[in-house]
């Protein structure tokens, strides 16, 4: 009996316990304005990854699970009749792309480097690695020149992970193409070779990205 006694003490204890626990957390949704998407710092010993969100003053780094980035509506366009944009579908098809130049009332999301020093990482650079890519389409990174030709950083279409090295004290931008409407999540990872030689990465950082028809 005594023993019953206490395990009926220890469930109601424990379900009381369930009772009182608070409500979901909720992400950070960012639609519009800066921010640094893939910002990489150094803390003196290890590579770190976050969101530097700059739509908030002081700017404030952000864990990746705690934000959603969301393409709205506006960033919707179609994909170019030139045969260099093939990655992103067929001419005329629907996309949607986050742009390299900053625009009214879409998200603008970056890569910053600016916070690791020189001299503590051979070849004063890191390896920016899109690891994986779930959701409804494709997903590509690519730049575009002053002239309009592409270059592309990262596309989930032909295959991943893909990997590309980005110099200490870079802040650049990149387009941002989602081919249909719904959520992704991509998979990010950092890693380096200390001046020493050791191995390093932030581990593979989840990212959530909403694309409103």
């Amino acid at each position: 009996m005594k023993a019953r006694g206490v395990a009926g003490a220890f469930i109601a204890g424990f379900a009381a316990t369930v009772l009182t626990v608070g409500p979901a957390f909720a992400a950070t949704t960012i639609s519009s304005g800066h921010v640094d998407a893939v910002d990489v710092d150094w803390t003196g010993s290890a590579l770190t990854l976050d969101i530097r969100d700059s739509t908030v003053t002081p700017a404030v780094d952000r864990a990746p699970a705690d934000v959603v980035l969301n393409a709205v509506s506006a960033s919707k366009t179609a994909v170019p009749s030139s045969s260099a944009y093939s990655f992103l579908g067929s001419p005329g098809d629907p996309v949607w792309i986050l742009p390299q130049t900053q625009a009214t009332n879409i998200l603008w999301p970056g890569f910053n480097t600016e916070g690791v020093p020189s001299g503590v990482l051979s070849g004063n650079n890191v390896s920016v690695k899109l690891v994986s890519v779930s959701g409804p389409d494709d997903v590509a990174v690519y730049t575009t020149s002053s002239l309009g030709t592409p270059t592309v950083w990262f596309d989930s279409g032909n295959g991943l992970p893909d990997t590309r090295s980005i110099a200490i004290n870079t802040h650049a931008h990149a387009n941002w193409a989602f081919e249909a409407a719904g959520t992704y999540t991509a998979v990010f990872e950092v890693t380096a070779t200390t001046t020493g030689g050791t191995p390093i990465t932030t581990g593979q950082k989840t990212y959530t990205f909403t694309v409103q028809p």
